[in-house]
């Protein structure tokens, strides 16, 4: 671990922290927004752990986490499109609260956040079983197929996890809105699919017999 890579993280984490909290809580008009305090809390604490446990474990993949620089120019659209959703989707969840236009009953809330939270520790299980994780697109020296685990149910388990973990975060806020906003993930992220496979299949070695193997991208039986 490095002083730089400890200050590259926690500056992500804080500057995280202020975007998401104004997208919510400027629209919003308000601090007194419960759902969203539950939402800042089960986001965030388990990521500051999380992190931190990364750091001293596998700097190595932290480092790759926070690489924020996509190397595949058919991916710029999809990171525009990925970012105008949460936007578009904390804003509204923030103006829903706001003005009481649909609301949720409190067990919507809280069995979102449950499910939230379970996906996290999915999360922490593809992060485990894959240590060439990155948020770009690219083919690692030395990258090797994961075939075992949770690869050997679906190709891509992040991306699953993922759709969980966003489809919930809306409700968690109360905000039937934002969830309809944010069901345009699977299709968004479909097309990074794409482009990744076919990166991996001419860069990484047995990827295309993997293809063969494991059937299903993200959900099992269905895609």
């Amino acid at each position: 671990m490095t002083k730089e890579l400890f200050y590259q993280a926690i500056l992500k984490f804080v500057l995280g922290v202020v975007v998401i909290g104004m997208l919510i809580f400027l629209p919003a008009g308000t601090f007194d927004y419960w759902n969203a305090w539950l939402f800042m809390g089960i986001l965030f604490i388990p990521m500051l752990f999380g992190g931190i446990a990364m750091m001293i474990k596998n700097p190595k993949l932290l480092k790759k986490r926070l690489k924020d620089k996509e190397q595949q120019s058919e991916q710029n659209l999809v990171i525009k499109l990925s970012g105008l959703m949460f936007v578009m989707g904390f804003v509204m969840a923030g103006l829903n609260f706001r003005f009481q236009w649909i609301v949720l009953p409190d067990w919507v809330l809280w069995v979102s956040a449950i499910i939230f939270l379970l996906s996290y520790l999915l999360y922490a299980e593809v992060l485990r079983e894959n240590t060439y994780l990155s948020r770009t697109v690219e083919v690692q020296d030395g990258q090797k197929v994961i075939d075992t685990g949770l690869y050997g149910v679906v190709r891509h388990p992040m991306y699953s996890v993922t759709i969980i973990l966003f489809l919930s975060m809306p409700l968690v806020l109360g905000s039937i809105i934002s969830f309809v906003i944010f069901l345009t993930y699977p299709i968004i992220i479909a097309k990074r699919i794409s482009n990744e496979e076919a990166v991996l299949e001419k860069g990484l070695e047995g990827y295309a017999e993997y293809k063969k193997k494991v059937k299903y991208k993200v959900i099992p039986f269905i895609w």
